[in-house]
């Protein structure tokens, strides 16, 4: 009987538990036998290893986090981690590993399949939406969502007391969750890591704007743009005499129960990943192109470069107007 293992690694992100519950589900369906593995790399070093059967992934799928928990493994990255990690694979008589996570948690688990030969599928969960192969990422779509919310909350007091407030949000290195947030959440301006901002251009519509009667200014600052939130703020109240006050969202993008969206788009990945290993596919990343679920060759996957959406970009300016 094919055993198969399944672990979460990295960052949590709302619908983890959706592509966890579908590929159980599907593995004891097509008569495999499916282990969830704890905390990530670290449980998998560790050898924390648990036989799921259907009743393990009950009353999981609405919830955020992940039922199997995750960490990030330093350890993984050594020669001595990564040699203890396909050992405990071999002595469960694992051969194929499903592993949920962003841009670094796929990568090891290349490194892993390069040097070891285990087959892997990949399955993207990050609200960074960090991976250029896929459309979205799971959980991207509800911690959106919840920026939106934080926004629309946070204008109601900003308007109130005619004040500027940047909104830092996560992404790490992509910018994706500030861009989308600030173009639907009617931000005046948004700062992502892709595109240097002008400061200059930023205080000089922060002005005109309360010049011309407007009550508030709402700034998106990604978490991994070149200033600090703390000196941007700095900034902006030295350059336009205006009160401005930072909020920043943290881990409460994280998470929350799953939309509709990351449910679905989760459970097509869990069911994906297992009928690719009952078809005989070896390493592949599973995600959305042009709105079907797809997958494609792990090593290209991951050498896709990321494009920045330059056009939105613009939008955020045009349409604060």
């Amino acid at each position: 009987m094919k055993r198969i293992g399944i672990l979460t690694s990295g960052g949590d992100s709302p619908g983890m538990n959706a592509a966890i519950r579908a590929a159980v589900r599907y593995a004891i369906y097509y008569d495999m036998e499916i282990y969830g593995i704890h905390r990530g790399y670290e449980g998998l070093i560790d050898g924390e290893f648990e036989k799921l059967d259907r009743r393990s992934v009950a009353d999981i799928m609405q919830r955020g986090g992940t039922a199997l928990r995750t960490a990030r493994s330093e350890r993984f990255m050594t020669p001595e981690g990564l040699e203890r990690a396909a050992r405990n694979l071999d002595t469960f008589k694992i051969e194929d590993l499903i592993v949920i996570g962003g841009n670094g948690s796929l990568t090891g688990a290349k490194v892993l399949s390069d040097k070891y030969g285990v087959n892997v599928m990949g399955i993207p969960g990050t609200i960074d939406n960090d991976l250029a192969y896929t459309d979205n990422c799971i959980g991207f779509d509800t911690a959106l969502n919840t920026v939106l919310d934080a926004i629309t909350r946070i204008r109601d007091t900003s308007s109130a007391h005619e004040r500027t407030t940047v909104i830092e949000v996560m992404g790490r290195k992509c910018g994706d969750l500030a861009l989308y947030a600030g173009l639907t959440g009617g931000a005046e301006y948004v700062l992502v890591p892709e595109f240097e901002g002008d400061i200059n251009e930023l205080c000089q519509k922060i002005i005109e704007s309360a010049n011309v009667g407007k009550l508030h200014s709402i700034i998106i600052r990604a978490e991994g743009y070149s200033v600090s939130s703390v000196d941007l703020v700095e900034q902006l109240k030295e350059r336009t005499g205006r009160d401005v006050k930072l909020v920043v969202l943290s881990y409460l993008q994280r998470g929350g129960s799953p939309t509709f969206r990351d449910r679905m788009f989760a459970t097509e990945c869990g069911v994906k990943a297992i009928e690719l290993i009952r078809d005989g596919a070896r390493n592949r990343a599973i995600g959305e192109l042009e709105g079907e679920v797809r997958d494609f060759d792990l090593g290209e996957a991951l050498s896709v470069e990321r494009e920045f959406r330059q056009d939105l970009f613009r939008g955020v300016d045009i349409l604060s107007k």
